[in-house]
């Protein structure tokens, strides 16, 4: 019986606590179903959020969890000629990629070009395409208007960063700290406010000439959050797609963007969510497919970086959570299967 290494989270709880490797069958792939040998995966927010119960769905446990990876096909079933054994691949809108070997159907596989790093392939989903929805298909960002954005410093605020600079658009970047306001400066920002020693709301008019901007996106919520719709111009929209950076916040009123009734009927303004799952579930199939065919060539041909990702063997990755959660951490933990 050949056997594989999968990381297993018996149940809700802290990460270091309930997750184990466990010693697998490797399965075979059924009609229409691709065997791929995981060479990376990242541990993203989402898989900690997951873990804590703090998500917008929750497994069975226990499970595997991991959203994204990238590796090598190995075994095709029955009816599939879209792939070949030994060619690199994603997976797309797949859970349970924790795991050094997944069977998922041959429609949620995505072949990536060789001149790939194994870090950027891995992590060419969740962020590049959050981040192209968000500015191309979501708000449409048209060429020299204002994109305004917390957590600027974030993985998928510096590709909003450099998004703005391939499509024309200005962003107004917002940061915790002073100390990462030059990074944004030089990646390509327009502006960059630090909420350390500024005010939000004084500094978004100072910039636009008190004409405020109407497009935002927001992955803090709190008090940052309705800051940023109350720097919304009448008729403008701000998209939520996240509820702080920190995995372990319970403070309701943290995760809460309050907006006066009289800025939703005299602005007209309008917060709305963005989750890239329900995404997933609900777009038809030909423009899910021609959102990932525009990230990826704008990740190929340059236009979209994304940083370089830590790699960590499975069996640490107890060190792989304690990155994902550091503040200021560097690249995004990778979690590597096989040689």
């Amino acid at each position: 019986m050949e056997t594989m290494q999968a990381l297993v989270a018996q149940a809700v709880g802290e990460p270091t606590d309930v997750l184990q490797l466990e010693t697998r069958e490797v399965p075979k792939p059924g009609r229409g179903e691709v065997r791929i040998r995981v060479q990376a995966a990242p541990v993203h927010p989402t898989d900690l959020h997951i873990l804590r119960g703090r998500y917008g769905f929750a497994p069975e446990f226990p499970a595997v969890l991991g959203v994204e990876s990238v590796g090598i096909v190995d075994r095709l079933g029955a009816g599939v000629d879209s792939l070949a054994v030994g060619q690199r691949v994603i997976t797309v809108g797949l859970t349970g990629t924790w795991q050094e070997v997944v069977i998922t159907d041959a429609e949620r596989v995505l072949a990536v070009p060789d001149g790939l790093s194994m870090s950027t392939a891995a992590q060419l989903l969740t962020n590049p395409l959050t981040a192209v929805l968000l500015t191309t298909r979501e708000l449409a960002v048209q060429p020299g208007e204002w994109l305004l954005q917390t957590a600027a410093g974030s993985t998928v605020g510096k590709l909003v960063v450099q998004l703005g600079n391939h499509f024309g658009f200005k962003t107004i970047n917002i940061v915790r700290r002073r100390a990462a306001v030059q990074e944004l400066l030089e990646l390509g920002g327009t502006e960059v406010i630090s909420t350390e020693d500024e005010d939000l709301f004084e500094r978004v008019a100072e910039i636009t000439g008190g004409e405020a901007v109407r497009k935002a996106i927001d992955s803090v919520a709190g008090r940052v959050g309705a800051a940023l719709a109350k720097s919304l111009a009448p008729g403008g929209e701000l998209i939520v797609y996240g509820a702080l950076s920190t995995h372990r916040q319970t403070d309701p009123d943290l995760l809460t963007v309050t907006v006066p009734a009289n800025a939703l009927i005299y602005g007209t303004k309008t917060v709305r969510g963005f989750w890239l799952y329900r995404w997933f579930a609900t777009t038809p199939p030909e423009q899910i497919e021609a959102a990932l065919s525009q990230t990826l060539e704008l990740v190929a041909g340059g236009a979209l970086r994304i940083p370089d990702g830590q790699p960590v063997p499975l069996e640490r990755f107890a060190e792989a959570v304690r990155l994902a959660e550091e503040p200021g951490h560097g690249g995004k933990p990778l979690l590597m299967f096989g040689a």
